[in-house]
């Protein structure tokens, strides 16, 4: 006969190894999500190559429309004002969201609708151990040359239950605390003039030289 102690060993193992089950399974579901997703994108991308040259704002609506379903771009821009954030009135907010994702859109959409053809194999998802609602998500981006450049999704899990993207890992790269640095270098080189800064952000992720940033990781 098993004593309290052993039956309870027994129970805790059992009740670890549901856990890890089912949180395995819970990781596999956000992998397949990441990629359906990110495969539609490449999809819709390389459908719309032209339109970015006919029609910039009709590919910026058609692109903004179905990222932002995955990608929560206020989240990301308040990391990226950083503590300025509190400085600011909620209107500047919402205008610095609305030249973020502008300035992404303007800065990189040129470089990938000229790139190369290519393909992102999602890899695995990762569930943090510490929080249940965190996540990271390992993909490659493949080049029709055969070059493979690491990319990681950083996911978290909204109070409505759906999982969306908060920042993105290049190579190594942090492209969100890039941002951040280069948001609180505008801030330092004009004196704390936040209308300013958002005014000129287009300009400022321009200037930032992320596949320089790359090379140095």
């Amino acid at each position: 006969m098993f004593g309290m102690t052993q039956r309870f060993l027994m129970l805790l193992v059992l009740m670890v190894s549901l856990a890890s089950a089912a949180q395995a399974d819970e990781a596999e579901d956000l992998r397949r999500y990441v990629d359906d997703k990110t495969q539609l994108l490449v999809d819709q991308l390389n459908r719309e190559r032209g339109l970015y040259e006919a029609d910039p704002e009709a590919f910026y609506a058609s692109m903004n429309e179905s990222l932002d379903e995955f990608v929560d771009f206020r989240r990301i821009a308040a990391r990226v004002m950083g503590r300025y954030a509190r400085q600011t009135t909620p209107e500047q907010r919402d205008e610095f969201v609305a030249k973020f994702k502008r300035s992404l859109f303007d800065s990189y959409a040129q470089a990938l609708v000229n790139t190369e053809d290519f393909s992102i194999e999602v890899k695995e998802a990762v569930i943090n151990p510490r929080d249940e609602d965190r996540a990271s998500v390992q993909m490659e981006v493949i080049t029709s040359s055969g070059n493979r450049y690491p990319v990681s999704y950083s996911m978290y899990r909204s109070s409505e239950g759906s999982w969306l993207m908060e920042n993105v890992i290049v190579e190594g790269v942090n492209i969100g605390l890039a941002f951040r640095d280069r948001f609180a270098q505008e801030m330092e080189e004009n004196r704390g003039q936040v209308d300013v800064v958002i005014d000129g952000w287009g300009d400022a992720v321009e200037s930032l030289n992320l596949e320089q940033e790359v090379d140095k990781s």
